[in-house]
């Protein structure tokens, strides 16, 4: 029997192959599948809640360098994250999962850091950046966050690193400031590391080229 539109001698290739609902990537993907399907919120969210997960943040700003980024994020559509990450319970930074480890607020909270990271900065405005947020099972957290950097290629992470970074305490501030803090000056700590190997307009130049041969 010959269906339309499917031949006789074609080979069943789902036949060969099955999908296997179960595989790390077919996992990673419903993580990253679901978080976009989260409605936007403010940064940080209006109610402090608890959980642990995985987060996009959206600009659409003025920020010249960055104006590709805002016009793929008009009109409310939001389609680019300029960053992705994740927050994880205190168990897992020792090297575990943090499997049953109670999570607090760690999601909340670390929305929470990059908002005030953001309000420090003399170049931003904490008014043009957005969210979307989903509280993950411990075990699919790094998983989700590697295949959402892959699926968006978000500028924070992969060019101009250091926008996650937390003050290295005294004693520690001979090295070097990031890309982020040398294009978006203001955390105070930051001020207080050496200056970066490239200039502002050098890591500039670095932006414009990534956003010209995005999406190719």
């Amino acid at each position: 029997m010959n269906f339309a539109g499917v031949s006789d001698n074609q080979p069943d290739h789902t036949a060969q192959h099955p999908f296997n609902p179960l595989d790390k990537a077919n996992l990673g993907v419903s993580v990253a599948d679901a978080l976009v399907a989260r409605p936007l919120s403010k940064l940080p969210p209006k109610t402090p809640f608890e959980g642990a997960g995985v987060y996009a943040i959206y600009y659409c700003g003025d920020y010249l360098p960055y104006e590709r980024i805002s016009r793929e994020n008009r009109d409310g559509r939001l389609h680019q994250p300029i960053y992705v990450g994740k927050a994880v319970p205190k168990g897992a930074r020792k090297g575990g999962y943090g499997l049953d480890s109670p999570p607090g607020m760690v999601l909340y909270d670390r929305l929470s850091e990059h908002a005030s990271s953001i309000q420090e900065a003399k170049s931003l405005d904490l008014a043009d950046f957005s969210c979307r947020y989903l509280i993950v099972d411990d075990v699919w957290i790094p998983l989700g966050e590697s295949l959402l950097i892959e699926r968006f290629s978000p500028l924070w992470n992969l060019v101009i690193d250091g926008f996650g970074n937390h003050d290295p305490g005294s004693g520690r501030y001979n090295q070097r400031r990031s890309r982020w803090d040398t294009l978006h000056p203001g955390r105070s700590w930051a001020g207080k590391c050496k200056p970066h190997s490239l200039s502002k307009s050098q890591i500039e130049a670095e932006v414009r080229q990534f956003l010209e041969h995005s999406g190719e």
